[in-house]
């Protein structure tokens, strides 16, 4: 009994140092960017489902579009010559095969509206088009055509062909028109051209006319397809006029409208492409490259390029005006803004403010933080991204308010910190709109932050551990 009388009282355990804090707080912070990379990558999950979903939404559509022609391919007879050895000796043969002359037209004249509608599945849509292409083209052969190893005598102009070509041949739809000097032509499945993958369609044409003069054909193409629709130009001078009530194009590609109009009414432009600025002839003995249209993180590419002796391509892409994915991953991207500013402001309450804060509530406060993405990526998904981006935002602050009122043990010091957040948050939402200035405006932030906090623990001696008074 006396001895447990006379026992010492038990020492409390002595407080961190103001440096370890700072480290352990920065350890907080580094396991907190674990979640958060999660969740971009979850935010890429889902735009891959949305891809995924917008293909099947379209996939008895048409797709991404790459429309080629027409050319005039006359078959011809070309002689060639082989050395083989037989029996120890060099034999030489002579063998006459069939090739291909492909023709491409000195004028290409085509006009084009994208007819353009919405289709949703779920939380999922696309925008898909039709459009019939129509146009004129005028063929010539040229007067120095030995020159590319051809003569005039050894081309069967009879069994010539008109092809086109169109990358997803489901898209065509049945009113198509071709004439040639007047001529309605019978179009064929297949034989299209290499720009669209050798998909298309053809007609059988009598080319006699273009053995001594020119031949001019006329066309209306309707074809169906979503997102973008690209030409391959290949003739001496390509004129492409295109139009669409949908007022957010994109314009990529190897070439650039020479003029463009748009407003809320939707956009018109025109091309107008040579080709001495393509750096290919009229006239070919060998097919041409594919052009593939690719999406990569939603935006359109197309490949091969010009340069390297790639096929050229002009394209125009209907965009959705809001990328939410997108957003979503930039605003992730500032996760760790938001998550330093927070903990910072709740180390400086535990060093100058007098009120300790443990690890565990950091941690808490942290994956509130995250889970804010969270809550912006499933709400932007059914209600869009700015209404989102308010909806999380708000119970994400007043979420960690109502708890730091009680970490902090007051409520004035609670609403420092929802103050600090919803001007984070209000910043952020002003770097994702201002995107040309947004790295500029990061950089102040961070510098402004950081000035603030030299200057309030200027005075603070980080490596003496603390000393509180109990109340």
């Amino acid at each position: 009994m006396s001895e447990i009388d006379q026992a010492e009282p038990q020492t409390s355990k002595p407080e961190r140092s103001p440096g370890a804090k700072f480290l352990m707080v920065l350890l907080m912070g580094f396991l907190i960017t674990i979640p958060l990379f999660t969740v971009w990558l979850l935010n890429y999950d889902r735009q891959s489902q949305s891809e995924t979903a917008q293909q099947s939404i379209v996939s008895g559509w048409g797709g991404q579009q790459v429309f080629a022609g027409p050319k005039i391919v006359l078959p011809y007879q070309a002689r060639i010559t082989e050395s083989l050895e037989e029996n120890g000796k060099t034999v030489t043969r002579t063998n006459i095969v069939t090739r291909e002359l492909l023709v491409a037209p000195e004028l290409v004249t085509l006009d084009s509206e994208l007819n353009t509608e919405t289709k949703q599945r779920a939380i999922y849509e696309v925008v898909v088009y039709d459009t019939a292409m129509s146009g004129t083209a005028v063929f010539k052969l040229p007067d120095d055509l030995d020159r590319y190893g051809v003569s005039r005598d050894q081309i069967d102009f009879g069994r010539a062909e008109l092809r086109f070509g169109l990358s997803d041949a489901r898209g065509l739809a049945g009113d198509n028109k071709v004439t040639v000097n007047g001529e309605v032509l019978k179009l064929q499945p297949g034989k299209g051209l290499a720009e669209s993958g050798n998909s298309g369609f053809f007609a059988f044409v009598d080319a006699s006319s273009l053995e001594t003069g020119t031949i001019e054909a006329q066309f209306a193409v309707r074809f169906k397809g979503n997102r973008s629709v690209t030409i391959a130009p290949h003739a001496g001078q390509t004129e492409w006029t295109v139009r669409s009530k949908w007022p957010h194009p994109s314009f990529t590609g190897s070439f650039l409208p020479e003029n463009r109009k748009i407003d809320a009414d939707g956009f018109q432009a025109k091309y107008v492409i040579t080709n001495l600025a393509l750096g290919t002839s009229l006239i070919a003995t060998e097919s041409g490259q594919e052009v593939r249209p690719m999406r990569v993180r939603d935006m359109p590419r197309y490949e091969p390029a010009l340069a390297n002796g790639g096929s050229a391509s002009a394209t125009v892409d209907l965009i959705q005006p809001v990328d939410l994915y997108g957003q979503v991953d930039r605003a992730t991207k500032y996760g760790f803004l938001i998550i330093g500013f927070t903990f910072v402001a709740l180390l400086l309450f535990d060093l100058i403010g007098g009120v300790r804060i443990s690890s565990v509530q950091y941690i808490l406060v942290g994956a509130a933080l995250v889970l804010f993405f969270v809550l912006l990526l499933a709400f932007a998904e059914i209600i869009g991204f700015a209404l989102a981006y308010i909806v999380a935002s708000a119970a994400t602050i007043g979420l960690i308010t109502a708890y730091s009122a009680s970490v902090l043990h007051s409520w004035r010091r609670a609403s420092l910190i929802g103050g600090l957040l919803a001007g984070l948050y209000g910043a952020i939402y002003i770097l994702l709109s201002l995107e040309a200035y947004s790295l500029l405006i990061g950089s102040l932030l961070i510098f402004a932050a950081l000035a603030g906090v030299m200057f309030v623990t200027r005075r603070l001696d980080w490596s003496t551990s603390l000393n509180r008074t109990k109340a």
